[in-house]
């Protein structure tokens, strides 16, 4: 490779990188795939792309494409080649993503987000006249990337065996995207092959000093959204002891917007250093700035989310804090919430970091947590396609033909319940068939580059509302308003509309495309007038009426009615609640278009929603709404109702008349299964009767039924299966007499029943002529009576045919226990004389002779007999 002379070609020849093109070339040239690992500022994502367009070095012309997994890193790769070149942007190097693109006829270099080119597929399964694909940052294994590499493995093996595929990361499982790169696998479901080259290239020698700068008291561990206020005071006061310790520029990672601004609010009034803040909504011109470098000297402290891990250099940068944490998808399938919760950095997203202090210069890293703690991180951030919703996911594989993605080449396969569940929101919105098959509509819902559920809310709304105000509010839904817009849906459109702050200019832009979109695609057919009045005529619709339409056709199972002061109930379900102060509160209807789920709560907070009414909610939930019997119990009795329901959401109810018979006795059923058998009357026989069962279940098993709760709730219909069928709610069951419900468990068919009076007696004649009854209440069964009714009986009786003894409560002739024993013959010997000597004074007018063996029973007193 020919090293030019001027500044930016010697820039791009001390990139280390330059030592494995040679090598990279060859395995594409042999194999057409190879995997590329290379440490960060090694130069892939600016050299590769560029050497592998002939751009640099000499080679042959090719168009390549690179995909990136966000905007800001997709701006920022294509004007750092573009500024190597010594051009603008847009010429031989350019990029595109959503709502903005900057490439023409003679662009090579395109650089794209991971979820254009999943849609570029769609519209092009061929990509015509693209001869290379690099997908960089593979390792961070968003959901798009993923899903694309598939895409393309299938473009390779089907249409275009000439396509180069490179997958570029500074840490990554080479070894299973070597696997999938290959020619094919088992995820693939072509035959296995040898696995794709893998490409190594030395790191940057700046070595990296690690200093460990836990909180000096334990923090909470982060759980949904929340992090520990502790943690990031102390983040704050690390950022403030690397300024004073160290020089250069400092870089913190901070897992959101949120804690941006807040650790920002920390560090007001820094002495000669300025506060930058990096996030995907933030204003173009502050990263610009922020790549741009210093001016004048000045030290700058970048407080940035996992944007700035990978992709982008930050130059000036030889500090880095870490605070450990990070934010990850997760859908909550059961409640229809899809949500980011915080989670701890991975190892590979550690050293990224780290990394980023070693880019020109030897650099230090303050990591906030400790050491011992390090090796219990997981080793890879976990891939999105774990946890995330699916529901795109699933229409993208429908759409490619693949409904349940069984044929894709995937280092992870779907979870069956969230591809299940995805499914089942395609085809409540039309998207997909009974076979999960794409439809037309669904087709059509994919090429306009949105969730399908906002797909489905602009197509729809478009015919009510009209295309422009659809547009408008679908924008707002795609990318949340920050919270000074409040959480009243269409004030905060009253607020973009007129606003100028960055969010309202991109928010213009994305309304823009929107619009154009829904022409371009052919479902903009018989909208409404722009004036908002329906394309029959009809009165026109307010803001607010729009806004809750449009919500409502985005996230049906989220339409809410009122059950308190700031309480909701959602169709899916799950309770919301209003935030303090919140505008919305009064409103019998909602649509709830943003609403996460604390750890621990039973309500969702509402973050975003519009006032709707009753009408609108039915009509854009039609598919969760049914009308029918109802039969159940509750509070405590049979409840039967006609009832109109939306999802959870009870509309109208009418008392039921005639409910089934079957329908009934489910209800009965569950009562007990609910409450128990308390439910029955228990006469103290028939507690008898049952606890005499259970001392025969225990001591001689066999056909003995177990009458424990839990046994008899399982065998309701054998023992009360007649009562149940006569049955008609909770009176009759307390009519029921239990004792003889059980009789019907006793083994009749061995003929054992019999014998149940023989070998579990209710009462014992003892020496006295008494007979008294057997308590079976214990673990062993009990005979009590009063000691001077026993005398002359050597032993105790046995019951259960002679194999349990009873155990003798001994009483005086007060009635309160004396002794207790199994061995009458050895109490008679050695514990009598204790208890005789006494008692005989406390009770002179009772029989306390010398021998008790050999004395006459009696219940009587000396004077009586």
């Amino acid at each position: 490779m020919t090293i030019p002379t001027d500044r930016r070609t010697g820039a791009l020849d001390r990139l280390p990188v330059r030592e494995a093109v040679p090598e990279l070339l060859r395995a594409l040239d042999d194999r057409r795939v190879a995997v590329l690992c290379a440490p960060p500022g090694t130069g892939k994502t600016t050299l590769v792309p560029l050497v592998l367009a002939g751009l640099v070095g000499g080679g042959p012309v090719r168009r390549v494409l690179v995909a990136e997994p966000r905007r800001i890193a997709a701006r920022a790769a294509a004007r750092r080649m573009a500024w190597l070149l010594g051009e603008r942007t847009g010429e031989r190097v350019g990029f595109t993503v959503r709502g903005e693109r900057q490439a023409g006829r003679g662009t090579l270099v395109e650089v794209v987000t991971t979820g254009v080119l999943v849609q570029r597929l769609h519209r092009d399964q061929e990509l015509t006249g693209v001869d290379v694909v690099v997908l960089d940052e593979c390792h961070e294994r968003h959901l798009d990337a993923d899903t694309a590499a598939a895409f393309l493995l299938d473009v390779r093996a089907a249409l275009r065996p000439d396509l180069r595929l490179v997958a570029a990361s500074a840490t990554t499982d080479a070894e299973g995207w070597a696997r999938l790169l290959g020619d094919g696998g088992p995820d693939g479901g072509k035959a296995p092959g040898e696995p794709a080259p893998v490409v190594s290239a030395p790191g940057v020698s700046h070595p990296v000093e690690v200093v460990w700068a836990p909180p000096e008291r334990p923090v909470r561990p982060p759980h949904g959204m929340r992090v520990d206020p502790a943690l990031l005071d102390h983040v704050a006061a690390v950022v403030r002891r690397a300024l004073r310790e160290r020089e250069g520029d400092v870089l913190c990672f901070l897992p959101g917007v949120g804690e941006i601004a807040r650790v920002a609010g920390k560090l007001g009034g820094l002495a000669g250093a300025e506060v930058l803040q990096v996030h995907g909504r933030a204003p173009a011109a502050i990263q610009e700035a922020v790549l741009a470098g210093a001016e004048g000297g000045r030290r700058r402290v970048v407080l940035a989310t996992s944007v700035a891990e990978s992709s982008l250099t930050v130059p000036g940068v030889r500090v880095v804090v870490d605070c450990g944490l990070a934010r990850e998808p997760r859908m909550d399938h059961a409640r229809g919430l899809s949500a980011l919760t915080t989670v701890r950095a991975s190892r590979a997203a550690a050293r990224q970091r780290a990394g980023r202090a070693g880019r020109e210069a030897p650099g230090v890293v303050y990591r906030c947590w400790p050491e011992a703690e390090d090796a219990r991180l997981p080793r890879f951030p976990s891939p999105e396609i774990a946890g995330a919703d699916l529901t795109a996911f699933a229409l993208q594989a429908a759409c490619w033909g693949d409904p349940d993605a069984s044929g894709l080449a995937l280092l992870d396969p779907p979870p069956a319940g969230a591809m299940a569940a995805a499914r089942e929101t395609l085809t409540a919105i039309g998207a997909v068939d009974a076979a999960g098959r794409a439809t037309e509509r669904g087709a059509r819902m994919a090429r306009l580059g949105l969730h399908p559920r906002l797909a489905r809310a602009l197509i729809d709304g478009a015919e009510e509302v009209g295309a422009r105000r659809a547009a408008e509010v679908v924008a707002l839904l795609s990318e949340e308003p920050p919270r000074e817009y409040g959480d009243d849906l269409a004030a905060a459109w009253r607020t973009a509309r007129r606003g100028g702050d960055p969010y309202a200019a991109r928010w213009r832009q994305e309304a823009r495309r929107l619009e154009q979109a829904l022409t371009a695609t052919g479902t903009a057919r018989g909208t409404a007038r722009p004036d908002g009045r329906p394309g029959g005529g009809g009165p026109a619709r307010g803001d607010d009426a729009v806004a809750g339409l449009v919500a409502a056709l985005a996230f049906p199972e989220r339409v809410a009615r009122r059950r308190g002061e700031r309480a909701y109930l959602m169709a899916a379900g799950t309770g919301a609640e209003l935030g303090d102060g919140s505008r919305l509160g009064g409103a019998p209807w909602l649509a709830v278009a943003v609403a996460d789920r604390p750890v621990a709560s039973a309500s969702a907070r509402v973050r975003l929603a519009a006032v709707t009414d009753e009408y609108t909610a039915r009509t854009a939930a039609a598919a969760l709404a049914s009308d029918g019997a109802e039969v159940r119990w509750a509070d405590g009795d049979v409840l039967a109702r006609r009832v109109t329901r939306l999802g959870a959401i009870e509309l109208v109810s009418r008392p039921l008349t005639d409910p089934a018979p079957e329908a009934v006795r489910q209800a009965l059923l569950e009562g007990l299964r609910r409450e128990g058998t308390g439910l029955l009357r228990w006469s103290a026989r028939a507690t008898a009767v049952r606890q005499r069962m259970a001392f025969l279940h225990r001591a001689l098993g066999g056909g003995w039924p177990d009458v424990s709760e839990a046994a008899l709730l399982e065998r309701l219909d054998d023992w009360l299966g007649a009562e149940l069928a006569r049955a008609r709610g909770r009176a009759d069951l307390e009519r029921v007499d239990a004792g003889a419900a059980l009789a019907r468990l006793l083994p009749w068919a061995t003929g054992e029943a019999a014998r149940f009076e023989e070998l579990a007696p209710e009462r014992i004649e003892v020496p006295s002529g008494s007979r008294v009854r057997v308590d079976y209440g214990g673990d062993r069964p009990v005979l009590a009576v009063k000691l001077q009714e026993l005398f002359g009986w050597q032993e105790a009786p046995r019951i259960a045919g002679g194999r349990v003894p009873l155990l003798v409560h001994l009483l005086s002739p007060a009635g309160r226990p004396a002794a207790v024993t199994a061995d009458l013959a050895s109490f008679w010997k050695d514990g009598y004389h204790s208890v005789r000597a006494e008692l005989r004074g406390r009770y002179p007018r009772h029989p306390w002779p010398e021998d008790p063996t050999t004395a006459d029973p009696t219940r009587r007193t000396n004077a009586r007999r």
